[in-house]
């Protein structure tokens, strides 16, 4: 490595303004600790004039990121403008096939081309490295390929959207139905332009099939991942779950089974005093368990100029110092493409729903739950409204072929006055 390594920055929103601040404010010990002077020679965003906070009068602009990749005086592209096409996905391709090393952000880009884009960092010799695009400053991805290198992992569960911790425990805290807290984090600037990204589970879903990625070995598969959003999440499922011991997370979960790879991620009870169900606002928690080292627990912040740009310049530091590793752990060729697995773990099931208000419903719905194999642990009938009774019912350990036969049994009764939601109890 030169004594100089130079970046080159496309994105100058929060994090990209982030990473400048921490290369101008902590220039001298950042060649302390890398042993080579870390400068920023150029930069790329859609507006020359805006105010970002910082000095850029010392770097040279570029309209157009993929000119940036490109440039003779950038050996590190560092892409933060986000989004799984368009811009990004050229620059980066850009900035590989010049022999660049490549930092980015873009957990969309890595869940949809990962496997490609890894192959042409690997084949030109360069590092393509993405801490930043995972849990915002949790040191996860370094974790998973450095300090847990050795172990067989077995799982990996986690909240991983700050957005949706921070809408479900403000409904739990302040009372507040979904839709009143949406408008609030909306308003607050917590969610995408396609609020869809979070609240639909997406962009925590990019998170965990690069995760399982370099856990398993295996080539990102996001389109097999399994997605339920926090949509349909009632301020009265937050009381009720509450009043069992429970809170409801947007929860991934990934495994490797003898079936294939089971990826989820959907709103789940945990325990309210684990550590998941301890994770408040918009913070962010990553479970892994290994055959050696057991139950590892990473927490910190998931999103933020701070946190991710931390994230950004570590991957940074060590392009500065030489190292290099594959993009996901092992060599991109080498990377299993492993069939797609629906779970057939048994769990216990928080079932919620209204019924006609008449004689004879409930049995319909007991025998619909018996005849698909579900017994129920705990039924509650709370206040009528109307002509329909809201009931929540808690089964025994079932699974999720049994659930979803007995939803459409439900269905078919005609006795539901709503479509049932279940939710997954998972013990942690």
């Amino acid at each position: 490595m030169s004594s100089t390594l130079r970046l080159g920055i496309a994105g100058l929103g929060t994090v990209g303004s982030g990473v400048i601040k921490i290369v101008q404010q902590n220039a001298a010990l950042l060649t302390a600790r890398s042993g080579c002077s870390i400068e920023i020679t150029a930069v790329s965003a859609r507006s020359r004039s805006k105010d970002r906070g910082v000095d850029l009068s010392g770097y040279a602009w570029e309209d157009d990121p993929t000119v940036l990749a490109q440039r003779d005086d950038v050996d590190v592209y560092v892409e933060l403008m986000g989004g799984e096409d368009g811009p990004a996905k050229a620059s980066v391709e850009a900035a590989l096939a010049a022999g660049k090393h490549v930092v980015t952000a873009n957990k969309a880009l890595l869940a949809h081309h990962g496997q490609a884009l890894a192959v042409a960092a690997e084949t030109k010799g360069v590092n393509l490295r993405f801490e930043a695009a995972v849990a915002g400053g949790i040191p996860v991805i370094k974790t998973l390929t450095e300090g847990l290198a050795a172990n067989k992992i077995t799982r990996i569960m986690g909240v991983m959207n700050g957005t949706c911790n921070y809408i479900l425990t403000r409904m739990e805290n302040a009372g507040l139905p979904y839709d009143v807290v949406f408008e609030e984090a909306n308003q607050l600037g917590y969610l995408e332009s396609d609020p869809n990204l979070d609240v639909g589970g997406i962009d925590a879903a990019h998170k965990l099939v690069l995760l399982s990625s370099i856990a398993y070995g295996t080539q990102v598969d996001f389109p097999s991942a399994q997605l339920q959003g926090i949509g349909e999440i009632s301020i009265d499922d937050i009381h009720a779950a509450s009043d069992m011991g429970y809170r409801i997370k947007l929860l991934g979960l990934s495994q490797m089974t003898g079936n294939g790879l089971e990826q989820t991620m959907q709103p789940c009870l945990v325990p309210y005093n684990s550590p998941l169900g301890q994770l408040e606002g918009g913070t962010n928690m990553v479970v892994i368990e290994g055959d050696s080292v057991g139950q590892i627990v990473l927490r910190g912040a998931g999103a933020g100029e701070g946190p991710t740009a931390s994230a950004v310049m570590g991957d940074v530091m060590d392009i500065a110092r030489g190292f290099t590793l594959p993009v996901f752990g092992i060599p991109a060729t080498q990377l299993v493409n492993t069939p797609s697995a629906q779970s057939k773990a048994p769990f216990a099931y928080y079932i919620r729903t209204s019924l006609r208000d008449a004689p004879g419903v409930l049995a319909n719905i007991a025998r619909a739950l018996g005849d698909a194999g579900i017994s129920i642990d705990r039924l509650r009938q709370q206040n009528h409204d109307g002509d329909s009774a809201p009931i929540l019912i808690v089964t025994h350990p079932c699974t999720p072929a049994e659930v979803e036969k007995a939803i459409k049994a439900i269905k078919a009764t005609g006795d539901a006055t709503s479509d049932p939601i279940a939710l997954k109890i998972v013990e942690v």
